[in-house]
């Protein structure tokens, strides 16, 4: 491991080349932060990979290259005299500082558990928006699934929750239910079109969503990530399905004239032997 100075001198050779690429480098140059927010986002999800790979390697690399992003965004907001990174890391550091007063108070409070550090957390944070609300922080642009998760987790925070995990099981049954009330609905057609009306669309919309954000929430109160859950379900999908199709065209069959049973089949055996 680099020492203290070694750190602080790779962090300034950084610095010095996001300086350089930002100067002379065109596509560097013609960046903005609306262009830099889609391959962000790209980057974000490729830490994520590394991070359940289990690769370091992989995810030392991609640690890098979501860094570049932090220092490319305080670079261009630089350029328009807004702030550059030494208010970022200053702002952060003083962020850290209040929100963490067992840290970095005087040791006179109690000692807390980690689930007190993240209620006291979230208070924190309330106060520090001065008049806004708790949830009102949490990107409109999030994936579905883990804004639905942080608005729960969020909540949880300051006591709006289930008593105990398995309170919650009603209520995912009870959104289930009318998830299903919804696309058993009769619904009138317009005249040459087939499929539902677009107000049984909007209500079967909800009532999904519905059962979604309770299951979502079940996952949370049972301590399951659904993100990581659901991505490990669609990876299952996928290998099945693929030797499912690459077994079928083995065999000379075709997927588009199989039978549900036929290919039904053929994924049991998938699944037999543990894809």
């Amino acid at each position: 491991m680099h020492s203290k100075e070694e750190k602080l001198a790779a962090f300034e050779r950084a610095l010095e080349v996001m300086d350089t690429l930002r100067e002379k480098c065109p596509w560097n140059g013609a960046q903005t932060n609306e262009s830099l927010r889609p391959l962000t986002i790209e980057e974000v999800y490729e830490l994520s990979d590394a991070v359940l790979s289990g690769d370091s390697s992989a995810l030392c690399k991609e640690v890098g290259d979501l860094s570049l992003h932090v220092l490319f965004y305080a670079k261009v907001a630089e350029e328009k005299g807004e702030y550059d990174i030494a208010d970022v890391l200053n702002g952060m550091c003083e962020k850290m500082i209040f929100r963490h007063p067992h840290v970095f108070g005087d040791g006179s409070g109690p000692r807390m558990s980690a689930e007190e550090v993240a209620k006291a957390w979230e208070l924190r944070k309330k106060k520090e928006r001065a008049g806004k609300t708790i949830l009102e922080g949490v990107a409109k642009s999030c994936e579905p699934v883990r804004k639905a998760f942080i608005l729960q987790d969020k909540a949880s925070a300051v006591g709006f929750d289930w008593e105990k995990p398995s309170d919650v099981w009603p209520k995912v049954d009870e959104e289930i239910a009318e998830a299903k009330e919804a696309v058993g609905m009769k619904v009138q057609k317009a005249p040459g079109r087939s499929g539902s009306s677009e107000v049984s669309a909007a209500h079967a919309e909800e009532e999904f969503g519905d059962a979604m954000f309770a299951l979502i929430n079940a996952a949370r109160l049972y301590g399951v990530d659904p993100s990581v859950a659901l991505s490990k379900a669609c990876d299952k999908f996928k290998r099945r399905f693929t030797y499912m199709e690459t077994e079928s065209a083995a065999r000379g069959l075709d997927l588009g004239s199989m039978t549900l049973g036929q290919m039904d089949a053929i994924w049991d055996e998938g699944k037999a032997k543990g894809l």
